[in-house]
């Protein structure tokens, strides 16, 4: 069964880091791009950061960038996403989603593979 499994989500006060995890299982990370994204209460859901199967290819939302950085270990099966400064704004449900082409993952949005999300809460 092919999955994929967020962790590292939780409560945090405004500025505060935190580090997301996405872990596949069934299958081998190897060959697929990776995105984050995100759905806040009453809004849809948006594209956070996306990065190629290699690492060599990365992209951010405007509102994350400078403050989240995605990166991948692929030897460990597993996605990253540091985010620092984090704000109220930020507060979302956050999906690791995969994809075999970069293109269509991280820029079209279709994914071929969702995780079952994690809660990152910010606020005082």
């Amino acid at each position: 069964q092919l999955q994929l499994v967020e962790s590292g989500g939780g409560l945090v006060q405004p500025g505060g880091s935190l580090r997301l995890s996405c872990a596949a299982s069934g299958f081998t990370l190897d060959y697929y791009a990776i995105g984050w994204f995100r759905q806040a209460p009453g809004k849809e859901r948006e594209g956070v950061s996306c990065i190629s199967h290699t690492g060599g290819s990365t992209n951010y939302a405007d509102s994350v960038k400078g403050r989240f950085t995605i990166s991948r270990d692929n030897a460990k099966n597993t996605v990253y996403l540091q985010m620092n400064s984090l704000k109220a704004e930020d507060t979302a449900i956050y999906y690791c989603a995969a994809g075999p082409i970069f293109y269509r993952l991280c820029v079209m949005k279709q994914p071929d593979y969702w995780g079952q999300g994690t809660q990152v809460t910010v606020s005082s």
